[in-house]
């Protein structure tokens, strides 16, 4: 059989809601790799908090962070460092607006940094995983580089209309999402950055056509995943706009949805 890759989101994917990889994931993965195929991660997460995943599977590919703004191989800076964060300036123009609105609260990623508009708790919790140096103030102020990516967390509400004003003023300079629910946060990075873009780099290195691309998803920040691999995966529990783009669509995360499509398609 010809040279694969397969690309695996995390949350919602690859992982239980409890956030694990199942036995029967991790054995089929292993699998496919001792029979000569790749598996690389494609997420949302920034790399301290993915990593934990990467060496549970003994991974040895490169891995893709912050939805393709960084891609890199853990290990080997040789390869190569690919990072395309969003303008400094064009961020704080945004939280000047932003402050407009019901917001709760804004953060930027630099990298592993995170730095908080304002004291959060809950939200101090969530992102201090994988220790990385955490700073809250005005962002206008204490951000010195330029972000990774931005992330808007506002009232239910007022989501929609924020949106309105990214899409209508700052279109030509960043690409923006909405988290799944119960998050009420809307996530931005730089324009054209996307899943797809990461992963297309990891095929070159490969050289594994796109044809030989094997890619699952759950999440709108999927989509491009999803139609630029030649088989995009919608898993079970997918939002109903990803599974109307994809080629096939497996059983949900609870139900090992990744190993059951990859038994039959890679003869397992």
């Amino acid at each position: 059989m010809e040279k694969h890759l397969i690309a695996v989101d995390l949350d919602g994917t690859l992982l239980t809601d409890d956030k694990k990889i199942s036995r029967r994931n991790k054995l089929v993965l292993k699998k496919a790799m001792e029979q000569g195929h790749e598996v690389v991660i494609a997420t949302g997460r920034p790399y301290r908090a993915s990593v934990m995943y990467y060496e549970e599977l003994n991974l040895t590919s490169p891995i893709v962070n912050f939805n393709g703004a960084f891609v890199h191989l853990p290990g080997n800076e040789d390869w190569g460092i690919y990072h395309e964060p969003l303008s400094i300036d064009t961020v704080k123009e945004i939280i000047e607006v932003s402050e407009k609105y019901q917001i709760h609260n804004i953060l930027a990623e630099v990298m592993d940094d995170v730095y908080f508009h304002y004291h959060d708790e809950k939200l101090l919790d969530i992102f201090g995983f994988g220790n990385p140096k955490m700073e809250t103030g005005d962002l206008r102020q204490v951000l010195k580089k330029d972000p990774t990516c931005m992330l808007i967390h506002a009232s239910e509400d007022e989501v929609p209309k924020i949106r309105e004003y990214l899409s209508e003023v700052h279109a030509e300079v960043i690409d923006h999402r909405r988290w799944a629910a119960p998050w009420h946060v809307i996530e931005l990075v730089r324009t054209g950055i996307n899943k797809a873009v990461g992963l297309e780099r990891v095929a070159k290195h490969f050289q594994i056509p796109q044809a030989n691309i094997i890619a699952f998803g759950d999440e709108d920040n999927d989509y491009e995943m999803i139609e630029y691999a030649g088989t995009g995966v919608a898993m079970g529990n997918a939002i109903n706009g990803l599974k109307s783009k994809a080629n096939k669509i497996t059983l949900t995360n609870e139900e090992d949805g990744i190993a059951v499509y990859l038994e039959k398609k890679l003869n397992l």
